[in-house]
């Protein structure tokens, strides 16, 4: 009987140490189980910041093409202002030659030979885009011409372009080159 008590203690003692072992054990899972849902969720929050990040970042380079391509229908619309521009002063000298011409009162193949050659010039450009402005008796815009003098005049209302010293040019919707002009002022009353 002894014998069996002490293999009963034995057996409760064995009993008791894997009671305690299977324990330790569930906590360690318990404990292993809870830092890898800490782990899911850093992961999982990463994982969100990166998505957001490269969708903000596709964003970010679908607005740069979209520019890119804006900028690009742009330059290629507005290129040809450069040899425009330049070609102008070339247009006012035949413009001034045919007006003195005239002026003159020569009408000879050398003066219609000119005027043509104005002409062409003039359709040219304007396929091209590039278009005269109308600037007398328009109301004054510093946009589209340049104020080189003011005149005294009863006809026309202030600030109103009475005069054009050297036309003014539009490529498209875009000043090439602003019109020089006299604008109108109040005569001045006689005291």
């Amino acid at each position: 009987m002894a014998e069996h008590n002490r293999m009963e203690q034995n057996q409760t003692s064995t009993n008791n140490a894997a009671e305690v072992k299977t324990e330790e054990s569930g906590r360690q899972v318990l404990s292993d189980l809870e830092a890898l849902r800490t782990q899911l969720q850093t992961a999982e929050q990463k994982r969100d910041e990166y998505l957001a990040l490269a969708q903000r970042v596709r964003a970010d380079f679908e607005n740069y093409q979209k520019r890119m391509q804006r900028d690009l229908t742009v330059e290629r619309r507005f290129a040809q202002a450069p040899l425009a521009a330049d070609l102008l002063p070339a247009l006012d000298n035949l413009e001034r030659a045919t007006a003195a011409a005239q002026q003159a009162g020569e009408k000879g193949p050398l003066v219609q030979g000119v005027a043509m050659v104005h002409s062409q010039l003039l359709d040219i450009l304007r396929r091209h885009g590039v278009t005269r402005m109308e600037a007398r008796g328009q109301p004054f815009d510093p946009n589209l011409h340049q104020a080189v003098m003011q005149h005294p005049s009863k006809e026309y209302p202030p600030m109103t372009v009475v005069d054009v010293m050297e036309q003014g040019y539009l490529i498209h919707d875009r000043v090439l080159r602003p019109a020089r002009v006299a604008v109108s002022k109040t005569p001045d009353k006689p005291e």
